[in-house]
């Protein structure tokens, strides 16, 4: 029987269930907020148009197109598919003042959002790898 429920939208899980579908990068950096060593992740040089989704729970997060080169280790987007598909929560930790990214849907972690990205938003997504699955188009 699976532990997986749905409130409003959210999906809820057990951490064992949670475990067993994720390889242990993904539970790392989705369920315990890790960070991938940068320039080592799968999507970091990637540059086929497609839709990266959640890979914890398949939602829609990021748009190819909105995707660029920042060099600073991880995947960069200017925003998010959908502003609804993301949370932001302040994050203190590490001695920084950081935006945090969230899944709004199984409340994973992505990464984090700066304000020194390319115009028209100025924004920066800078998001694990380990959290994505790109949908090639």
């Amino acid at each position: 029987m699976s532990d997986t429920k749905t409130t409003g939208g959210k999906v809820e899980k057990s951490e064992a269930e949670w475990r067993k579908e994720l390889t242990p990068m993904q539970y790392a950096v989705l369920r315990e907020k890790a960070t991938e060593r940068p320039f080592s992740g799968e999507y970091e040089h990637e540059h086929r148009p497609g839709t990266y989704t959640c890979a914890g729970c398949g939602q829609t997060l990021f748009e190819s197109d909105a995707k660029f080169d920042s060099g600073c280790g991880w995947p960069s987007f200017t925003r998010p598919a959908l502003e609804s598909h993301v949370d932001e929560e302040r994050d203190v930790t590490h001695g920084m003042v950081r935006t945090e990214v969230l899944c709004s849907k199984c409340n994973g972690h992505l990464g984090h959002v700066f304000e020194d990205g390319p115009g028209p938003t100025g924004l920066r997504y800078c998001i694990n790898s380990a959290a994505l699955k790109l949908q090639p188009k």
